[in-house]
C-alpha cells in the first residue's frame, strides 16, 4: 500500500494547476515542493527537562555513602543501635561494591577510611573500650605439633604397651601397632612428655563434666582422650586451620551444632557447650560409618574425605585406609595419637609419667541481663579479672554481650554479693563505670588521676563531700569514661601462609569471613598462598608480629605469622 505525503501549506501554494501533457510531465508537475529545513522555528527555546541532572558516578557514590553515614550517626545518637548498624553497613557496602578502588583515588580513599574508622568507633562506643576489646591470647593447639611428628617405633615399648592395653578397662578398641608405638615413643621424649603432662594435669578441671555429657549422649567414656589429643583441655587452644576450643571446632561445624560465634563470644571455647556439640557430632559420625576409628578420622578431616577413601579402596577399615595412603597425613596420625594418649592416661605410672590433676573449680551462674565490664564484676566481688576470664573462656572481650540470656560464671559463693553491690550502679553504666577499693594514703585527687576523671564526679557518684576523708578498704563508684583512642580500628595487611583458610584467617583476627571477602573483593572463599589481604581489626591479631611494608601510596602496618609445621588437609578441618 502506498500513501502520498501531504504537502505543507507553503508547498501547496506553489503547486500549479495541471494541464494536458505527457504522463512523465504530469508526474513531474504532481511532485510537491517541501519547505526548506528545519521546519521548526530556530529562534524557539528547546523544552527544559524536569529531571535533575545526573551526577557522575564517583560524585553519586560519595553522596550515597555520606547520606547513609549521616543517617547512621543520627540513629546512633538517638539510641537506635540496630538501625544505626544497618546504615553503617550500607555505607561501607556502597564503597566496597561500587566497582571503584578506594585506594586508587585520594578523595575516595579519604572518605572510605573515615567511614570505616568512624563506624567501628561508634560500634565499640556502645560498650567499654580499651583492653576490654582485645581478644584473649590463644594458645597453639597441641594436635598441630604432634600430628607432624615422624619418629620410629621403639620395639622395647611394644611389650609394655600390649601388657598395659590388656590390663586397663576401656570402652573403645585399643590397637597396638607400629603406628601407635611411634607416638608412644614421642610421648616419652621431653617435648612429648610435656604435652602429655599438661593434658593430664588440666583434665582434672573438666573430666567429671565431660564424662557426664558423654554418658548423657550415650557415647564411650574413652572419647575424652580425643579432647586431650586435640587441645590438652585448653579452652583457648587455636589450630592453624582456625579450629578453637577443647574440641577444636572450626566455625562452620560449630555453627552446625549450635555453637554461636560473634564479636563478643565464641561458644567453641565454652567447655560444656562444646563438649555437648562434640558428643553429638561424634554420635552422628559413628552412625554414618559404624566404626569408632573411622568416626574419629572423620572428626578430623571431614566425613566426605573418609567416604571418598572408602569408595576408592573398597575398605571401610581405618588401618586399610592408612596403609593405602588415601587419608590426609594429619588424619592418618590422628587415630594413633588418640590411642597412644589413651594408653598413657589410663596407666600413666606404667609409662613413668606422674602428674596431679587440677581440681575442678565450683561456680555459680548469674544473668546480668545487659552488657557489663568484667573489671567491674571483678572489683565488685573482690576477685582478680583473670579468674573471671578463666571461668568464662567463651568471652572474647572484657565485656559480656548484649544478650539477656547470657550466663556469667562466678566463683561459688559470690553470686549474692554481686547482685547486692551491682545494684548501686545504674545498669546503663555497667560498661563504663568501675569500683575502687581505697588503699591507705589515697585521696580523691589521686584516685581521680588514676581513672582520668575529676574528684568532683567521684564525690557526686558516691554522694559524699569532696573534702571527705577516705577510709582504707571502703569501695568507691568510679564514673570512668572511655578514651577515644581505645576505639581505633587498625588496618593491617596479612600475607596468606601455607595451610591458611579464609575462615581461619578471619577467626585469627576476630572478624567475619564475609567482611574479609568484602574488604578484598574476593569472589569466593578461596585464598592462595602469598596473597596479601586487607583486614580491619582492633589491636592487631594474636600471636603475630608487625613488620613494615610499602603499599601503594603510603606505608601500612603488615602482619605476618611464623609458619608452623605441616599443613591443613585440602578439604579443611571438619571439627
Amino acid at each position: 500500500m502506498q500513501a502520498p505525503v501531504p504537502a505543507t501549506p507553503a508547498a501547496a501554494a506553489h503547486i500549479a494547476v495541471p494541464s494536458p501533457a505527457s504522463p512523465s510531465q504530469t508526474a513531474q508537475q504532481a511532485a510537491p515542493r517541501l519547505a526548506p529545513l528545519p521546519l521548526t522555528d530556530p529562534k524557539r527555546q528547546p523544552p527544559k527537562s524536569l529531571l535533575a541532572p545526573l551526577p557522575d558516578g564517583k560524585t553519586y557514590l560519595m553522596q550515597k555513602v555520606q547520606e547513609k553515614f549521616a543517617s547512621g550517626e543520627q540513629n546512633f545518637k538517638a539510641g537506635r543501635l540496630e538501625a544505626a548498624r544497618k546504615d553503617f553497613d550500607d555505607a561501607v557496602d556502597w564503597m566496597l561494591e561500587s566497582g571503584y578502588d578506594p585506594d586508587g583515588d585520594a578523595v575516595l580513599s579519604a572518605l572510605f577510611h573515615h567511614v570505616v574508622d568512624s563506624v567501628y568507633a561508634y560500634e565499640l562506643q556502645a560498650f567499654r573500650g580499651g583492653e576490654g576489646f582485645t581478644q584473649a591470647a590463644a594458645v597453639p593447639a597441641p594436635i598441630d605439633e604432634v600430628a607432624a611428628v615422624t619418629l620410629p617405633a621403639d620395639p622395647r615399648l611394644k611389650e609394655r604397651a600390649v601388657e598395659s592395653a590388656k590390663s586397663v578397662s576401656h570402652d573403645l578398641p585399643l590397637t597396638v601397632n607400629d603406628e601407635v608405638l611411634s607416638f608412644l615413643n614421642f610421648f616419652q621424649t621431653p617435648k612429648g612428655r610435656d604435652i602429655v603432662e599438661t593434658g593430664l594435669r588440666r583434665s582434672g578441671r573438666y573430666r567429671n563434666m565431660i564424662l557426664r555429657v558423654l554418658k548423657e549422649e550415650g557415647l564411650p567414656q574413652d572419647l575424652i582422650y580425643l579432647a586431650q589429643a586435640e587441645s590438652a583441655f585448653q579452652p583457648l587452644a587455636l589450630s592453624r586451620a582456625g579450629a578453637r576450643g577443647i574440641w577444636q571446632f572450626v566455625a562452620y561445624r560449630g555453627q552446625q551444632y549450635g555453637l554461636r560465634h560473634t564479636w563478643w563470644i565464641d561458644e567453641r571455647q565454652d567447655p560444656e557447650k562444646a563438649t555437648r556439640a562434640a558428643a553429638q557430632h561424634l554420635r552422628d559420625l559413628y552412625g554414618l560409618f559404624g566404626d569408632w576409628y573411622l568416626a574419629m578420622a572423620a572428626y578430623n578431616c571431614g566425613p566426605g574425605n573418609v567416604q571418598k577413601g572408602i569408595e576408592r579402596t573398597g575398605y571401610a577399615d581405618f588401618w586399610e585406609l592408612y596403609k593405602r595412603n588415601v587419608l590426609p597425613r594429619e588424619t592418618k596420625n590422628y587415630v594413633p595419637i588418640i590411642i597412644a594418649l589413651t594408653l598413657i592416661a589410663k596407666d600413666a605410672a606404667h609409662y613413668n609419667i606422674q602428674t596431679d590433676p587440677e581440681a575442678p573449680v565450683p561456680t555459680e551462674v548469674v544473668k546480668p541481663g545487659r552488657p557489663i565490664d568484667l573489671r567491674l564484676v571483678a572489683e565488685t566481688i573482690d576477685v582478680d579479672v583473670e579468674t573471671l576470664r578463666a571461668l568464662n573462656p567463651s568471652l572474647l572481650r572484657m565485656a559480656t554481650p548484649e544478650d539477656p540470656s547470657f550466663e556469667l560464671r562466678l566463683p561459688q559463693g559470690t553470686g549474692e554479693k554481686f547482685t547486692a553491690e551491682i545494684a548501686a550502679i545504674p545498669p546503663d553504666k555497667w560498661i563504663s563505670w568501675r569500683r575502687h577499693r581505697v588503699e591507705p594514703g589515697e585521696t580523691l585527687a589521686s584516685i581521680a588521676k588514676k581513672y582520668r576523671v575529676t574528684p568532683l564526679v567521684i564525690a557526686e557518684a558516691n554522694n559524699m563531700e569532696r573534702v571527705a576523708a577516705l577510709e582504707p578498704g571502703a569501695k568507691l563508684i568510679i564514673p570512668a569514661t572511655q578514651p577515644a583512642s581505645e576505639t581505633k580500628r587498625l588496618l593491617v595487611s596479612y600475607r596468606v601462609r601455607r595451610g591458611d583458610t579464609l575462615a581461619g584467617i578471619a577467626d585469627r583476627f576476630s572478624v567475619d569471613s564475609e567482611e574479609v571477602r568484602k574488604w578484598n573483593r574476593l569472589k569466593s572463599n578461596h585464598v592462595s598462598r602469598g596473597m596479601v589481604l586487607r583486614i580491619y581489626t582492633v589491636g592487631g591479631a594474636p600471636e603475630t608480629h608487625r613488620s613494615r611494608s610499602r603499599s601503594r601510596s603510603k606505608r601500612k602496618a603488615a602482619i605476618s605469622t611464623p609458619a608452623k609445621a605441616g599443613s591443613a588437609p585440602a578439604g579443611g578441618d571438619s571439627r
